[in-house]
């Protein structure tokens, strides 16, 4: 015993040694084992591929409808047709709402002559216009009165009103312009300083687009009525009580004339931020040095 070899190992100890290298073996083997003897299946592979596709099919559908949808929201007419004697719903089925509808529906009623006309409603949107240009016609005058005597035959002129002269009364008598709209015109003349366009008579309180289409041939705009005012003396509240100036927009105007020792030109008023060339374009008329 005392000349046994300290290496010496037993025949137990052996087996055991041999069982837990059988067992590693095992456990590192046996997965990629397992996986030779059953590869994928092709139908799995094929059907994770079909969810992917399916799922990526689904999310882009919205998006193509949504394409689909902006290209479409006008129609182009089913036949040839005379602006003139389109109704509310005709105009509608092709892509105008009720109001521009209604507008369009108050030009035709004293005649619409030419696509140039048609394409100068304000509320007539290009895209459509371009849809439908290639249908029109138009037969004349066929919407001048049928039974009228020989003096009568001619057209007249339409009555007009100069917007910054008008009095109360007078704007009354313009169709459709009762004294509720005749006050709030001339309220907003005054905090104007009168009108530069027509156009701005849709900035009046309560004045919608349906109503402009009624009167907009009715008026008329002298730009020599407009009042001004001085750059180089106006205080901050003279400024600021114009709708287009802003309390910022004034008070930056101020700082500005401060540093320049006054205005030498109405342009330097861009050297503001804010004075944008937007808003440069609105407030020139209504400015002088």
């Amino acid at each position: 015993m005392e000349n046994q070899d300290k290496f010496y190992v037993s025949k137990r100890n052996r087996q055991g040694i041999y069982a837990l290298i059988c067992i590693g073996l095992c456990i590192v083997f046996l997965p990629r084992l397992m996986e030779w003897i059953s590869p994928p299946s092709e139908i799995s592979i094929e059907a994770r591929e079909m969810d992917r596709l399916k799922s990526a099919f689904q999310k882009n559908r919205f998006k193509v409808k949504k394409s689909y949808e902006k290209r479409n929201k006008y129609r182009i007419p089913p036949k040839a047709f005379d602006p003139n004697t389109y109704s509310l719903k005709d105009w509608m089925y092709v892509g105008l709402s009720e109001k521009q509808a209604a507008v369009v529906i108050r030009f035709s009623a004293r005649g619409i002559r030419s696509d140039d006309e048609l394409a100068k409603i304000f509320v007539m949107p290009k895209a459509l216009f371009e849809q439908i240009k290639d249908s029109t016609f138009y037969t004349g005058n066929n919407n001048e009165p049928k039974h009228e005597t020989s003096a009568s035959t001619k057209r007249s002129e339409p009555f007009v009103v100069e917007l910054n002269g008008a009095s109360q009364e007078q704007l009354e008598k313009i169709p459709g312009v009762g004294p509720f709209y005749a006050k709030n015109i001339i309220r907003y003349r005054e905090r104007l300083g009168g009108f530069t366009r027509k156009e701005q008579l849709l900035e009046v309180w309560k004045m919608e687009e349906t109503k402009y289409g009624e009167i907009e041939r009715f008026i008329s705009v002298d730009l020599g009525a407009i009042r001004k005012i001085n750059l180089n003396t106006a205080t901050a509240e003279e400024l600021k009580a114009h709708p287009y100036f802003t309390w910022n927009i004034a008070n930056s105007i101020l700082k500005i004339r401060t540093r320049l020792g006054g205005f030498k030109s109405v342009e330097e008023i861009k050297e503001s931020i804010l004075v944008t060339e937007e808003v440069f374009i609105k407030l020139k008329p209504y400015v002088s040095l």
